[in-house]
């Protein structure tokens, strides 16, 4: 499997882009579409946020992300499903109390952030073991919060994707993952580009790439204009990558990109260009080391 790259879907994400770009995908029927074309298009697995179909802002509801699961399963798509865990970990502070941000904030406990996982019980979710700030707010993941998390998400059975967005990160997972709370081999994906983290360089994504465990398996994504040109670095640095409309909204300079899987395309031309192979998805679960596609279908029952 050395010559075979996991190609990750990133369908929407939270950000406000829904406005900037008509092709974001918001309503589960259009998130579940969008998978499939992208699985289509060479994506062995899909990374899914929702959206309130009325604001088209992110949004946590539980039912969107039942519908968008089932409406992927139902169509029989041997595409891996990953869900998102990040919101519901933002703090703003108060602006005549520091301390007090419930005006702004959606800070919630463990369990709510991972009550989609449960009882969706995807293949993969998210796991951003990352604290940082970000433009307008403070994105707070506590060791504590990371540890519940953790030990829900294996009880029900997904595998975490341990998203770092800068150095440290990686310390604080490989702690987690020194505590038991991680399974083998580990999945880490380098986040690049994103506001004050680790910027979208070749010298960054080689620097967080040597220090990973050992064993690990390893994507990276860059945001905007690096999408692409971070695909070919991980590829060429022994990586697996992550494409979408999450990351980025154009296919070129100044050009709309017009669906995920236009980008997911281009990934895959890039990748076969460099000589590489693409991981179908079953493929990919051998790489993860997750159960074939059998077991899953019966779990999710």
């Amino acid at each position: 499997m050395a010559d075979k790259v996991i190609v990750t879907r990133a369908l929407t994400g939270g950000a406000p882009t829904a406005d900037k770009n008509p092709a974001v995908p918001v309503t589960p029927e259009q998130l579940a579409k969008s998978g499939r074309e992208a699985r289509d298009a060479g994506a062995a697995i899909v990374h899914i946020h929702v959206r309130d179909p009325k604001t088209k802002q992110g949004s946590m509801d539980p039912t969107l992300y039942r519908e968008t699961t089932e409406r992927i399963r139902a169509t029989g798509s041997d595409v891996i499903i990953n869900l998102t865990t990040g919101p519901g970990a933002f703090f703003v502070p108060g602006a005549e109390d520091p301390a007090d941000g419930r005006a702004k904030s959606i800070f919630v406990a463990p369990e709510v952030r991972v009550r989609h996982v449960e009882e969706m019980r995807p293949e993969i979710c998210s796991l951003d073991v990352a604290t940082m700030n970000r433009p307008d707010r403070i994105f707070i993941n506590t060791r504590a919060h990371l540890t519940e998390m953790a030990k829900r998400i294996r009880a029900a059975g997904a595998k975490p994707e341990l998203e770092v967005f800068d150095i440290g990160h990686i310390e604080l997972a490989r702690q987690l993952i020194a505590d038991g709370l991680i399974e083998a081999p580990p999945m880490f994906q380098l986040c690049l580009g994103t506001a004050y983290g680790a910027p979208s360089r070749i010298e960054t994504l080689l620097h967080m790439r040597d220090l990973l465990p050992p064993g690990s398996v390893w994507a990276a994504f860059g945001i905007s204009r690096w999408e692409m040109p971070i695909v070919a670095t991980a590829v060429f640095a022994g990586g697996h990558v992550r494409v979408g409309l999450e990351d980025n909204i154009y296919i070129e300079r100044g050009k709309l990109a017009p669906s995920n899987a236009a980008l997911v395309e281009k990934a895959v031309q890039i990748i076969r260009l460099l000589g590489y192979d693409i991981a179908s998805p079953d493929e990919a679960r051998a790489i993860l080391g997750l159960k074939a596609r059998r077991e899953v279908a019966a779990a999710a029952q």
